[in-house]
């Protein structure tokens, strides 16, 4: 039997594999990925039927309330197992086409490119320009215009099957927690597994080229929504913002206004006084900090270091483990559930100016301590004690832990 779009089989099986190793939760049909490889090859290969005869309609996004930050909520679409590995194969077609086009210092949501990358740009920059803008667009994912997506999605591809289902994507309705269906107009779900790739096209047009274009003597660093461009002057710096904020509302986005500021970069070498002279990008702070040359001299530079709030996350996490009460466990068992996070944390965070994540480190030791001191009825109340011998366990087995290896580990003291 003829179908209408070839689609090989093989795209279907390695976009299951993607989506397999990607795991995450059930969409509107409550089916986890488990259910789903229970009758694994008649599931995909209806899967794979649907879409090479062009029947395929996407199912309700489950909208699923995610607390920000800042407060509030911001909804997460996720998709169903079916609709998500529908989805990978769209984007394993796409992303090779579109990819290439991306300007370099977008750095959200690409193979290769990572958010210490950003990081790393704009600590560089920081030392060559005085101003920084630091920007966040409101809501990007609920405000993307269709129309203009799916003209820049024409211009770089001319599949029929990948536009009509990325279509149809865009108009699926959203299930909110009492099961009433929404309808939507503009926007990308945030959770769908094409939403990134849409989003970074879509704001490759309306800021990343647009700013090379019309902005020539600034410099950006964008990853997804949050964004911090570079000036030589203050006056620049006012100009390129409502210039900025003048485009975005063109292309029918809004930055955040409590989330979008002029920072001055002040150092050794700066001077003057002004309001803002730090700011927060991807989990690091940047602001002027106490530093020592080569020859031992105390200078100010500005630099990043991670976040106030990131120190307080990781703290709040750690505290959730509740270690003390884990009487059972042996220090290896603790090391298996707790360290791949620790050392994530380490391989983050600890990229710049590490030392500032001692806070993390010692609360994680203290929390050792007191499990030390609930397992054994001869160190309860014995603090200092507990410490000694959480002190030789870091010494007979350094890396049971990423922080004791670089220099944390308890002392006996």
């Amino acid at each position: 039997m003829t179908k209408s779009y070839s689609i090989p089989k093989t795209l279907v099986w390695e976009a299951y594999q993607c989506v397999k190793a990607n795991g995450g939760a059930a969409g509107v049909d409550l089916e986890p990925i488990e259910g789903f490889e229970s009758r694994l090859r008649d599931n995909l290969y209806k899967l794979w039927n649907r879409l090479s005869s062009g029947s395929y309609f996407p199912p309700p996004v489950k909208g699923v309330p995610i607390p920000k930050k800042s407060g509030g909520v911001r909804m997460l679409g996720v998709p169903t197992v079916a609709d998500r590995i529908a989805q990978t194969v769209v984007k394993l077609v796409m992303e090779p086409m579109i990819e290439p086009l991306f300007h370099r210092n977008s750095f959200g949501y690409r193979p290769g490119y990572s958010a210490l990358d950003a990081v790393a740009v704009v600590r560089r920059r920081n030392w060559e320009y005085d101003w920084v803008i630091e920007f966040d667009i409101k809501g990007l994912f609920d405000n993307i215009d269709h129309d203009l997506l799916m003209r820049a999605i024409r211009k770089h591809c001319q599949i029929p099957w990948v536009l009509l289902y990325i279509e149809r994507w865009l108009k699926a309705p959203m299930q909110d927690e009492e099961g009433h269906l929404l309808e939507r107009t503009c926007g990308t779900p945030q959770g769908g597994v094409v939403s990134p790739l849409l989003a970074n096209l879509f704001l490759h047009y309306a800021f990343d080229r647009w700013v090379t274009q019309h902005l020539r003597s600034v410099r950006f660093c964008r990853y997804a929504d949050d964004g911090v461009v570079h000036c030589k002057s203050l006056p620049q710096a006012q100009l390129a913002l409502r210039r900025i904020g003048d485009r975005f509302r063109q292309c029918g986005l809004e930055l955040h206004p409590e989330k979008t500021r002029i920072i001055y970069c002040k150092d050794i070498n700066r001077w003057g006084t002004y309001p803002t002279v730090g700011f927060t990008f991807l989990g690091y702070t940047f602001r002027p900090r106490k530093a020592v040359d080569k020859y031992g001299r105390v200078y100010v530079n500005f630099s990043p270091a991670v976040s106030r709030e990131a120190l307080r996350m990781m703290r709040q996490t750690i505290r959730s483990w509740h270690i003390q009460l884990k009487c059972d466990k042996e220090l290896i068992d603790l090391s298996k559930m707790f360290n791949p996070v620790l050392r994530g944390w380490l391989n983050y965070y600890g990229r710049f100016h590490s030392s500032a994540m001692k806070p993390v480190w010692t609360h994680m030791n203290a929390f050792l301590i007191r499990w030390l001191m609930r397992k054994y009825k001869h160190l309860a109340w014995h603090k200092t004690r507990a410490r000694r011998v959480l002190a030789k366990l870091a010494t007979s087995a350094p890396k049971a832990f990423a922080h004791w290896e670089v220099g944390f580990a308890p002392t006996t003291e």
